[in-house]
Order: C-alpha cells, then structure tokens, then sequence
C-alpha cells in the first residue's frame, strides 16, 4: 500500500486546503454580488476558515497531522448538515442563498465522503505495517 491517500494525486490536507478557500471565496463573491447586507451570506466563508486554517495545520505540523483533519472533517460535515436546509427552501427556486446551501450539501457530502475514505486507508494502512 502507498503511504498516503491521494485523490487525483492530491493530499487530503491539500484539498481541505482548497476547500476551505472555495468556501471563502464563494461566500464572499456570492455576498457582494447578491448586495446582501446579512452576516448569514458569509456562512460559506465562516466554513472555510477553519476549514483553510486545518488544512494548513495539517501540512505544516505533521506530527499533529491526525487531530488537524479530524477538525477539518467536522467542518465539512457541518457544510453538508447545513446545506440540507436547501430543501426546506427549494421550493422558492434557485436563489443566491438556495445556491449556497445546495453548494455546501454538495460539496461538503463529496468532501465528509473523502475524509471518511482517507480516515480509512489511515487505518488499513496502520494494521499493515
């Protein structure tokens, strides 16, 4: 087995980094261009920052590597619990605030998912060695 779990040749901590920078910007774009004066348009962006901070943590402090993306897998869980509030307003229509919430459950389900198989492998590749 390799040593580290990758998808498309990337790290988990590289993607977690990557995520949490789409969550920032998504927030902040999708906030200006809808001229929304709510702090709850940000809620992408208040993800992400944990989310980048994690990602971060987990490539520059190896050695705390496991405790960093448990905290970054919370996060994206949280993306994905609150982007199931997409079918509560679905009916309404795709607006900014639906596409967000439909974007956070999308994007949070793939990323929870690739954790879990990341945490997996972790834990194959353990019992091997």
């Amino acid at each position: 087995m390799s040593e580290e779990f990758s998808v498309a040749g990337q790290s988990m901590p590289r993607i977690t980094i990557g995520f949490g920078t789409l969550l920032i910007v998504w927030g902040v774009i999708i906030s200006i261009i809808s001229a929304s004066n709510s702090i709850t348009s940000f809620f992408p962006s208040l993800l992400g920052i944990p989310l980048l901070i994690s990602g971060i943590m987990a490539q520059k402090v190896p050695e705390k590597r496991k405790l960093w993306m448990h905290i970054a897998v919370t996060f994206g869980l949280l993306c994905a619990i609150g982007g199931t509030r997409f079918f509560m307003v679905m009916s309404d229509g795709i607006t900014y605030a639906s596409g967000s919430m439909l974007m956070l459950l999308v994007t949070g389900s793939v990323y929870t998912f690739l954790c879990i198989k990341s945490f997996r492998f972790a834990r194959l590749n353990a019992k091997t060695e």
